[in-house]
């Protein structure tokens, strides 16, 4: 049986291709529980930050830069590995990827200075976007074209759920145990994964005439370009306010430490509805999806700051906040219509361009707050933010319809 999408390369089993049966239920599987692990790390290091921080004799404000490291790792690793591995079979890559992300946590619960983490942290996020990328081009190839967006959302889920169940359990695993064990489990979950891709996704070809040259010609095109760009300014809005959320809890609110951990929860299970509801949406009208979800998002950013003063409706608005992360899963989804025969390098990008995000928001809601706006003002950031989104959004279209219109003028 071979399964295979408009755009990418057949999948087959090894036992007989005629005939044995592809579970796409198992192979979704699998790959979310790389998104799992990889949700769980990059997340739950902020909740241990302090552990660690003591441990290895640095104060907070410089072991955040563990933190960065990690996500220059992302910005970093997501192309370079996306080139490198153009002539790699999927299966085989998403089974380095993976087993690389496994050691290089591993080599981070045994870190004995600032400098080992820091190095062991960036490697750590290194395979983290070509996975998702080259992930997502999997799942949508053995679901088929009709489903892809619904594909690409399944495995989103599982960085999403990573947020109600890995991150509270690494958190309080560090505090229990120490922070090393967060960072050991979370090697084993990434072993793991690696083990069910050798046994649930099955065995592909590379893709005919892939070369480093022909991925590079995605930067070529116009159309991946402005998906990057909606995501990496549309996507700061949430990340403005989520950097912050705690602190806003505590001042704004004036809640009690134990209820921040509730509040996340209900962040992560926003992004995980709206993960899911948007991967049924895009597959039908993914344009207008990704419009309308910059839309919402603007509009659940403004209602922050009126919100904040009370636990009930503030919870109510982080939920609707996290329900825009579901513009992942439309994005990525575009960036296979649009990337053309370079669908790796633009599918690894998309996650460059959200870490980009997850600089860019902070750094301006930080700013904002640094001028004595508040910590709410975060919210009206991220309003700015996601309108930026949906500039390039609409450019896209008008750039799109002009090119239809070019095509039939031709004819």
């Amino acid at each position: 049986m071979t399964l295979t999408d408009s755009r990418t390369t057949a999948f087959e089993t090894p036992e007989s291709p005629a005939t044995a049966p592809v579970h796409s239920a198992l192979v979704l599987f699998a790959l979310a529980m790389g998104g799992f692990a990889i949700g769980t790390t990059e997340f739950s290091a902020m909740s241990l930050l302090p552990y660690f921080a003591a441990d290895l004799r640095i104060d907070e404000p410089t072991a955040g830069h563990v933190i960065s490291a990690y996500a220059l790792g992302v910005v970093v690793g997501a192309p370079a590995l996306a080139l490198l591995g153009a002539k790699w079979s999927r299966r085989s890559l998403l089974i380095a990827l993976m087993s690389m992300f496994a050691i290089a946590n591993l080599l981070s619960a045994f870190s004995q200075s600032y400098g080992s983490m820091m190095t062991f942290r960036f490697l750590s996020g290194v395979p983290h976007g070509a996975y998702f990328g080259v992930a997502m081009l999997v799942a949508a190839s053995v679901a088929g074209p009709d489903k892809r967006a619904q594909a690409v959302g399944w495995i989103m889920t599982g960085l999403t759920v990573s947020t109600v169940v890995g991150v509270p359990l690494a958190t309080w695993m560090g505090q229990a145990l120490g922070w090393r064990s967060a960072f050991a489990v979370v090697a084993l979950l990434a072993a793991l994964t690696a083990l069910l891709i050798l046994k649930f996704v099955p065995i592909d070809r590379p893709v005919p005439g892939a070369s480093a040259l022909r991925e590079l010609g995605a930067l070529k095109r116009p159309q991946v370009w402005l998906t990057l760009a909606i995501g990496a300014i549309g996507f700061g809005g949430m990340f403005a306010v989520y950097a912050y959320l705690a602190s806003t809890l505590m001042a704004v609110t004036n809640v009690s430490p134990s209820v921040i951990p509730l509040v996340l929860v209900i962040f992560g299970l926003g992004m995980t509805v709206g993960t899911l509801i948007t991967g049924w949406a895009a597959d039908r009208a993914l344009m207008p999806t990704v419009g309308a979800l910059l839309l919402w998002s603007a509009a659940s950013l403004a209602l922050f700051p009126f919100a904040a003063g009370n636990v009930y409706t503030l919870s109510l608005v982080v939920f609707m906040i996290g329900c825009g992360g579901g513009l992942g899963t439309a994005l990525q989804t575009r960036l296979m219509d649009v990337a053309e025969d370079a669908q790796t390098l633009a599918a690894a990008l998309n996650h460059s361009a959200f870490n980009m995000a997850n600089a860019l928001g902070p750094w301006l809601a930080g700013l904002a707050i640094a001028a004595g706006f508040g910590w709410t003002s975060s919210g009206f950031v991220g309003v700015g933010l996601a309108a930026g989104g949906l500039m390039f959004w609409a450019l896209s279209i008008a750039l799109e319809r002009q090119s239809t219109r070019s095509r039939i003028t031709r004819r």
